[in-house]
């Protein structure tokens, strides 16, 4: 092997050892993303179902009658 294949191949190995270093990085920061959004999602799911819960109490407390045409008909 000649010494500039040599070069070559160390200056390549180094590019690729820098990309995957960078790769691994952005793989950690979605990771995060992720699980922060996860986090966000859960409270929103949680909050909804407390929503739901409120919006039905509401309807049962309502009273049974039909709705009354408007005063116009």
């Amino acid at each position: 092997m000649s010494r500039d294949t040599e070069a070559r191949d160390a200056d390549r190995l180094d590019r690729l050892e820098m990309r995957f270093a960078e790769q691994e990085r952005v793989i950690e920061d979605l990771d995060a993303a992720v699980t922060a959004q996860w986090t966000v999602i859960e409270g929103l799911r949680r909050h909804v179902d407390r929503l739901l819960d409120r919006l039905a109490d509401a309807e049962r407390r309502l009273p049974a009658e039909p709705d009354a045409p408007p005063p116009h008909y």
